[in-house]
């Protein structure tokens, strides 16, 4: 096994290993090639989690991308017949994207572009970004060999942003949206040729036919990340954000707010919670009138689901304090109860909204210590306490058993103190020294 490989087996969980596995699967079926690219190898080089599974393959992107989730039971979000691209939705809430390896040339910037069939260094070195250039070899012949047309690597460890060719943003426009996101959230600098072409970029407002949704991806795919706040102010002090919304800039950002929100999410949550973006966009557009506010929701392409959940989530942040702050709350499993099937999105308006002591205090109690208490009930415990696993009588007992766990008293540990030495001993034994 490559250095390569054993990384990537060691960034991926185990929804994205059968995800990995069966693209293999697919691609050595139908005798072509395909390589993990894009943010999954830059996250991985990185050291960070792997959020987003990239493809890139020689032919029948389409094909295989749908293959792939029918394979694994999952859905395709979004598909591109042009630049032959389709967008996955995996079980374990995986994203994926199978791609075909290709070029791309465009008459004026942001326009259609002409698509050809192309080798994987070449599909690499059209990218937006040195550190997103790099790919991995997942072909029986040449599994974990990486790629590396550009030496983004090197990038990588410098912590550098630098652009693949002196067109990225000629090419594609939202790419402008894209640096300043990896710039902050990623705490990467800019080198003078990247400063160069971006200056060169805004002069000849590229940025006017970017789309308002790629700004929207890039806004959301940083939503609670560290320095999002910091991204957005950089966003709105060159006028992109006007991109988004004429009305969300200068005094109605909400760049303080989003700055608390950030560190609450950081320094109370454990690492790796999940949601929180409907949470964020509230407190992003807590400066705006309704109708400005609509307008920005509009942007963001909720989902039917999103929208749904977006008109509930104020509402389900107060009850949650309500229940929070309530006198009847005595033990550690009543805060468990309030807290347990909250949603990320109603804890994190709690916790941003609300000025009482003892409701923050609960909920960093939850996370501290009572929900990896609550964690340590396992199944066999369950079952030997008479309930058999599917059964309503399962989550009756398994919920009891978490309530005793959480009231029990911890035990005291006993220190036993040494015997004192007797003074004549201690004396007789300086003596003989």
């Amino acid at each position: 096994m490559s250095d390569y490989l054993f990384m990537l087996d060691n960034h991926l969980d185990a929804g994205q290993n059968r995800a990995v596995a069966g693209m293999q699967q697919l691609a050595t079926a139908a005798s072509m090639n395909v390589w993990l690219t894009g943010g999954a190898m830059r996250d991985m080089l990185r050291g960070a989690p792997i959020r987003d599974l990239d493809f890139t393959v020689e032919r029948d992107a389409v094909k295989t991308g749908k293959a792939l989730a029918a394979a694994l039971g999952g859905n395709v979000v979004s598909e591109d017949p042009l630049k032959r691209w389709v967008e996955l939705l995996l079980p374990g809430n995986i994203t994926a994207s199978v791609g075909n390896s290709r070029t791309e040339k465009y008459a004026k910037p942001g326009g259609k572009p002409q698509i050809g069939a192309a080798t994987i260094h070449a599909d690499l070195s059209r990218r937006d970004f040195t550190i997103n250039a790099i790919g991995l070899s997942l072909n029986r012949g040449s599994r974990g060999l990486l790629v590396d047309p550009v030496n983004g690597q090197a990038d990588l460890v410098s912590r550098e942003l630098r652009t693949t060719n002196p067109y990225a943003f000629f090419d594609d426009p939202s790419r402008l949206f894209r640096l300043f996101r990896f710039q902050h959230v990623l705490g990467f600098t800019l080198l003078p040729r990247t400063q160069s072409q971006l200056d060169n970029a805004l002069l000849e407002n590229y940025q006017a036919v970017a789309s308002r949704s790629a700004l929207a991806r890039e806004i959301r795919a940083a939503a609670l990340d560290a320095n999002t706040a910091a991204m957005l102010e950089g966003l709105d002090s060159h006028g992109l954000l006007k991109s988004l919304s004429a009305s969300m800039t200068g005094a109605k950002l909400n760049t303080a707010g989003l700055a608390k929100f950030e560190k609450l999410a950081h320094s109370v949550l454990p690492s790796g919670y999940e949601g929180g973006w409907l949470a964020f966009l509230s407190v992003l557009t807590e400066k705006l009138n309704a109708r400005e506010r609509a307008e920005v929701i509009r942007a963001f392409e909720l989902t039917p689901a999103e929208a749904a959940s977006w008109k509930k989530v104020e509402m389900q942040a107060h009850k949650l304090e309500t229940a929070l702050k309530s006198t009847r709350i005595h033990r550690p499993s009543d805060v468990w109860e309030a807290l347990h099937e909250a949603t990320s999105d109603a804890v994190l308006l709690v916790l941003y909204g609300s000025s009482i002591r003892v409701v923050q205090d609960r909920i960093r109690a939850f996370h501290e210590k009572y929900l990896p208490l609550s964690q340590e009930i396992t199944e066999e415990e369950v079952v030997a306490a008479g309930a058999r696993p599917g059964t309503a009588k399962f989550e009756k007992v398994r919920r009891a058993l978490i309530k005793t766990r959480l009231n029990a008293r911890p035990r005291k540990i006993e220190v036993i103190e040494p015997e004192p030495v007797p003074l004549a001993a201690a004396i007789a034994g300086r003596g003989r020294r």
